[in-house]
Order: structure tokens, then C-alpha cells, then sequence
């Protein structure tokens, strides 16, 4: 059987496919667990760090060797 994706939820007790799909008796899963989406606030937050890296490391930033680097 090919490789394939399918959306799933856990409901608290089992996890639950999203949409019907025919699974063979003893099939083998793989099961990821995906970050719940981030509330408004965390969000903010996020967008607000990435446009301060942004800012951070412009185009106009030099490319940095390893040699570049001291050590104290």
C-alpha cells in the first residue's frame, strides 16, 4: 500500500480520521502530532519577532565566515 496523508483529530480518547478512508486490517500508521494553532496574542507576538529579525539581518548584511567569529 502507497504512503499516504490523512487528517485526523483526538477526541480525547482515540484518534479519529477527519474523512472516511478504507484501512486495511493490522495497517501500519505513522501518527504526528501538530502544534496547536497559536492564539491572537501569541500570534502578535510572533509577527512582531519576525519583523524585528528582519530588521535585524537585511539585505545589505554581510555574508559571516566561521573565521569571523572570536571566541573571548
Amino acid at each position: 500500500m502507497p504512503s499516504i496523508t490523512l487528517n485526523a483529530h483526538f477526541d480525547g480518547h482515540s484518534i479519529a480520521l477527519d474523512e472516511p478512508f478504507e484501512l486495511p486490517g493490522n495497517a501500519r500508521l505513522l501518527v504526528t502530532v501538530v502544534a496547536p494553532p497559536m492564539d491572537g496574542d501569541r500570534a502578535q507576538w510572533s509577527d512582531l519577532a519576525g519583523s524585528g529579525l528582519a530588521l535585524a539581518y537585511g539585505d545589505d548584511e554581510p555574508e559571516y565566515r566561521a573565521t569571523d567569529v572570536r571566541r573571548p
